[in-house]
């Protein structure tokens, strides 16, 4: 029993848990922070920055030494010297050698320094590309978000339409019995209703869809259960509107990401400048190497006189002609020394510096600096094209604002006056004094002046967001 009641009571907290994973609801906040942690284009940027990182390791590296070292080991199989004995002979020799090389740039035209500083503008350059991608995703996800409450508003509005189409049927069922309206009238009210159905199959779909889209913006595999909450309010937190244009321009001029990225990328293209002219100048490296032998053949530890031609002739007297002789010795070979021993005696160092001057390099050296120069004018044009694009941009979202805003209160006011003709041609159709057709054509201005009222509501809602961030205001607090 205790058993059993163990197993209902973990049943129990699986279902609630589930339940509770079902109905949770995204806010705008949750899902922009989810987007900018999971987004693959964000993932993408982040190892964009990584990249850079990389790159500054190794402009700092250029100011460190080189260190090589390398060994070899060879066969010298025929005749040849032993390098060791010095004599001439068919043989197999074997030699191992040994060495290292230091080298380091003294003076090389500042170009390590001004690849250091390029490097560091690189970093701060992709900080701004992954701000500016987190910014890009921030909005679309709004966009995204506040479709998905249009959608649900709109099947709102048209559930409660097909409710009150369904009652009117009802309504006019009686009515024909009652003789009020012919049986005519019945048949186009049933046809609205089930246009009316269309209207809300239409309208759940768009809802489902616009929910996918957010979804995979926001990469959830989960999306059948996702939803976001219903906060609909119009209003202006900020009052963004009583700004004047220029005001929210010279705002964005101090912060928007897209000018400090054009005004890092100038910096770089100056740096590019600044790099190609230090090969031009000379360049002076210091450099040490070491190096050592050992050999493995035998080596010569002494002489001993040769018994089989003691002497030989090197000479004669002159005037008698007496030969003159001298004795010969043969070498006495012993074996290698140990390895160590030849090792430290056969090492050798050497040291130095080395100047470079380039005289002529077939005008690759200019060709890049022209090519810098040219560079660095494009960088020039990128800035001036985004400050007037920020300009264009900001004047423009102002005016969409301002825009929206008048649209939207003319849609109320155009819906308040479609409620009451509505109202007003409900009663007369009720006593008869309006046929179905001109009754359907009130009801289809109403629900036209509600979807419009609905559109209108979010795009200022989202223009509103849109000028807030041209002014520097976050779409989500930190």
């Amino acid at each position: 029993m205790e058993k059993r009641s163990f197993f209902s009571l973990i049943t129990m907290l699986i279902c609630c848990v589930t339940i509770q994973a079902q109905s949770k609801k995204w806010t705008l906040e949750e899902c922009v922070k989810y987007a900018i942690q999971n987004n693959i284009s964000i993932k993408q940027s982040e190892l964009d920055s990584k990249t850079a990182l990389i790159d500054k390791k190794g402009a700092v590296g250029n100011f460190l030494p080189s260190l090589n070292a390398s060994a070899s080991h060879s066969w010298n199989i025929g005749l040849n010297q032993d390098i060791t004995t010095g004599l001439l002979q068919n043989q197999t020799t074997q030699f191992t050698s040994a060495g290292a090389n230091v080298g380091i740039d003294i003076y090389k035209g500042l170009q390590n320094q001004n690849t250091l500083r390029k490097a560091n503008l690189s970093i701060v350059a992709a900080k701004y590309q992954l701000l500016k991608m987190q910014e890009d995703i921030a909005l679309n996800v709004a966009n995204a978000f506040l479709q998905v409450l249009f959608n649900k508003e709109n099947l709102k509005v048209q559930k409660q339409q097909l409710g009150i189409n369904e009652k009117q049927y009802a309504r006019s069922e009686e009515l024909v019995k009652a003789g009020s309206i012919p049986r005519g009238d019945l048949l186009d009210v049933k046809a609205t209703v089930a246009l009316n159905n269309q209207n809300v199959i239409a309208a759940d779909n768009a809802l489902l869809i616009s929910k996918l889209s957010l979804a995979q913006l926001l990469q959830l595999k989960d999306f059948e259960n996702f939803d976001v909450v219903d906060d609909t309010d119009v209003k202006d937190e900020n009052n963004i509107l009583a700004q004047t244009p220029n005001a929210i321009y010279d705002k964005a001029l101090e912060g928007r990401t897209e000018l400090k990225i054009a005004r890092t990328n100038l910096e770089i293209a100056q740096k590019n400048v600044a790099i190609a002219k230090g090969a031009f100048q000379p360049t002076l490296q210091g450099f040490y190497s070491f190096s050592s032998r050992v050999g493995y053949s035998d080596r010569v530890v002494g002489f001993q006189p040769n018994t089989s031609n003691p002497t030989s002739v090197v000479g004669y007297v002159e005037g008698t002609n007496q030969n003159v002789l001298q004795n010969n010795f043969s070498p006495v070979l012993g074996k290698a020394l140990p390895f160590f021993d030849q090792f430290s005696d056969n090492k050798g160092h050497s040291f130095g510096a080395q100047l470079s001057i380039p005289i002529f390099n077939g005008f690759s050296v200019r060709n890049n600096l022209e090519r810098s120069k040219v560079s660095l004018e494009r960088s020039k044009i990128a800035l001036e094209q985004q400050d007037l694009d920020l300009q264009r941009n900001v004047f423009t979202a102002f005016a969409d604002a301002k825009g929206a805003l008048n649209a939207y209160e003319s849609s109320v006011v155009a819906l308040e006056a479609r409620q009451g003709a509505y109202d007003y041609a409900k009663e007369k159709y009720a006593v008869g004094l309006m046929n179905s057709f001109d009754f359907n054509q009130s009801q289809t201005l109403l629900t036209n002046a509600q979807s419009e009222v609905l559109r209108t509501k979010y795009d200022y809602i989202f223009k509103i967001k849109i000028l807030e961030f041209y002014f520097g205001i976050p779409l989500i607090k930190n």
